[in-house]
């Protein structure tokens, strides 16, 4: 994997020498791509077992319990860019050996509360529309041998209340918790010239 921009190379850095990664910023630069294409390349070379993948699901307005079909088909939608990310990388019908057998899981908030993981990537991804309690949940539900990546866009908040990722950012900052804060900015963006040109242009109305 080769990164594009500065921010983006140390991020990898923060990827290969922390076992717990905070990544921050607008949409387009690469923060949902690269920790999952990271996850697909250490399970495909055996370094993982599994690869945990988890959202809020505040941005829909409804519980994932409203939609028809099984946990995985009702959390694909949400996950949807995590997974072709994957499925480039593995290849799709590895991608899907690898979720039948619970490799590669997607664990919705509401069904996290007593699961424990160990010798897993984990992926939280819209980590700013996670309630501060929801964070609590989620880290220490983290056993041995795990490296997780909680990425967000605090502008970006769903949330009527704190967002558990702002909170996350001050513990780190305040107590100087080992765990590495990547931040990335406007200029950082990657996807397109137009993804750029809208970001920018939201920015400028505080949207």
């Amino acid at each position: 994997m080769k990164p594009l921009n500065a921010t983006q190379d140390d991020y990898l850095d923060a990827l290969k020498s922390s076992s717990q990664v905070v990544v921050l910023g607008p949409a387009g630069t690469g923060k949902t791509w690269i920790a999952a294409t990271y996850a697909a390349d250490l399970f495909r070379q055996r370094r993982i077992r599994k690869i945990i993948l988890t959202r809020p699901n505040v941005p829909s307005g409804r519980s994932l319990g409203f939609f028809p079909g099984t946990l995985e088909e009702k959390f694909g939608p949400w996950a949807a860019p995590v997974i072709e990310a994957i499925k480039e990388r593995i290849g799709t019908a590895a991608f899907e050996i690898a979720v039948k057998n619970g490799d590669i899981e997607m664990v919705p908030f509401e069904v996290m509360r007593g699961r424990s993981w160990r010798d897993a990537f984990i992926l939280l991804d819209e980590a700013q529309n996670a309630t501060p309690a929801e964070m609590k949940t989620f880290l220490t539900r983290i056993g041995e041998e795990c490296k997780v990546v909680i990425n967000g866009d605090v502008s970006q908040c769903d949330l009527r209340e704190t967002s558990g990722l702002r909170t996350v950012i001050h513990l780190i900052k305040s107590q100087m918790l080992p765990v590495p804060i990547v931040e990335f900015t406007l200029n950082d963006i990657v996807r397109s010239g137009v993804c750029e040109m809208w970001v920018r242009a939201f920015e400028e109305v505080h949207c």
